[in-house]
């Protein structure tokens, strides 16, 4: 848990400078910053605007996924659409039915979009954005109610929000001058006893174009933050990804698997580290960024066999696979025997893609009962990888 709490904060603290939280805060939007390269796609910035919509504490946010808000009537259509974005790494607007803390459901649209690493094309984070939808038109007697205000014979108008399915046959841009912190206090204080969460709802122009708004104010940020510590971020990738860096949702199924393991690039120089577990990261003392771009060899240290050494090399040309135990060393330089397995991945053309390395800490412990074998955690790792890298590449070739 510690670990990932501390992958969390080097995710945000580490890309952006220390004064972005507070020009971000200032937006006033509802908003979430997740990171597809940590294990659960984890939230690891959320606005207070979101949190005073959801009514949850920042603590209660950070390190979950985005999840959290769906419910038992969220459309699961829309919540594929926006994994198939996901894997895809484009922008998405989509209709959703989420849940605040307590319970209560409100319409909202749901617009998100990948934030690029300007220096290689990855993407290193995923912007969603939270407007919510104020409601469909009614008449109740003499009053037109739309979009969240009562329109009177008069002429006189008060707010008043009313929740539905949200077809539109009034629209206005009232909403857009009454400004955010209004149109979220009507949403906060309203009677949600009226919502109709069996039909579906949709955004009018307005709330989309608010939206695109909330998102480029936010990326203008994000960019200017990042420009302070070196490590630039874009809305649109500046680059096309170099070989090796794996999608999002190639992270995304490969951080559901727990064991320690980490896979290297056939076709990179040096068989170059492109993937590690967190239970790598726990087990070697190493973060994430230590850990890329390196061959598997820097655990080797001064008392590690080099007869075992050639053993791997010999496999991996051979493109087959083995299993060895190796003298290996941490961050700390203290050692560790590793029982290791390492095999060849390949993609659905069959060429091998990957070589992926599970590390099993060695020790004198007996197997206690109903405990899966080394050697059977070592093949299960692997064909968990293996299913990953597969589904991966052919979803990419079935969209290219």
């Amino acid at each position: 848990m510690e670990l990932q709490l501390g992958l969390i904060e080097q995710s945000f603290n580490g890309r952006y400078s220390v004064w972005v939280r507070d020009a971000l805060d200032e937006l006033g939007d509802s908003f979430v910053i997740t990171d597809p390269c940590i294990s659960g796609h984890p939230i690891v910035y959320a606005s207070s605007g979101l949190l005073k919509m959801f009514g949850y504490s920042k603590d209660e946010v950070i390190g979950k996924n985005g999840r959290m808000f769906q419910g038992p009537k969220t459309n699961r259509r829309s919540v594929m659409e926006i994994r198939e974005a996901i894997r895809e790494e484009k922008a998405i607007q989509v209709s959703m039915l989420n849940y605040r803390k307590d319970g209560t459901p409100f319409w909202m649209l749901f617009h998100m979009c990948p934030v690029y690493s300007k220096e290689d094309g990855n993407v290193v984070h995923f912007l969603g954005v939270q407007v919510p939808i104020l409601g469909k038109t009614r008449r109740y007697g003499s009053e037109v109610v739309g979009n969240g205000l009562n329109f009177c014979e008069d002429g006189n108008k008060f707010p008043e929000t009313v929740f539905g399915c949200c077809r539109r046959e009034v629209s206005s841009d009232t909403v857009m001058e009454l400004g955010r912190g209004f149109a979220l206090d009507l949403l906060l204080n309203s009677d949600d006893r009226d919502i109709e969460v069996d039909e579906p709802c949709e955004a009018s122009d307005l709330e989309k174009r608010k939206a695109t708004a909330a998102v480029n104010s936010i990326l203008s940020v994000l960019i200017h933050y990042s420009q302070m510590t070196g490590r630039l971020v874009c809305g649109k990738r500046c680059c096309l990804p170099a070989t090796g860096l794996l999608s999002a949702s190639l992270n995304i199924s490969l951080g559901r698997i727990k064991q320690s393991f980490v896979l290297t690039d056939a076709h990179l120089p040096n068989m170059a580290i492109v993937y590690a577990s967190d239970a790598f990261l726990r087990l070697t003392g190493y973060t994430r960024d230590e850990v890329f771009g390196r061959n598997c060899r820097f655990l080797s240290g001064m008392n590690t066999d080099s007869a075992t050494q050639s053993q791997i090399k010999e496999c991996i040309q051979a493109m087959q696979p083995c299993t060895v135990r190796i003298l290996n060393y941490r961050k700390d330089r203290s050692s560790f025997w590793n029982f290791l397995h390492i095999s060849p991945v390949r993609n659905a053309t069959g060429k091998v893609a990957y070589f992926v390395g599970v590390q099993i800490q060695d020790s004198c412990s007996i197997q206690e009962k109903g405990e899966l074998s080394p050697e059977m955690r070592h093949l299960s790792v692997v064909a968990a990888v293996k299913v990953a890298v597969r589904s991966s590449s052919m979803m990419s070739a079935s969209t290219s």
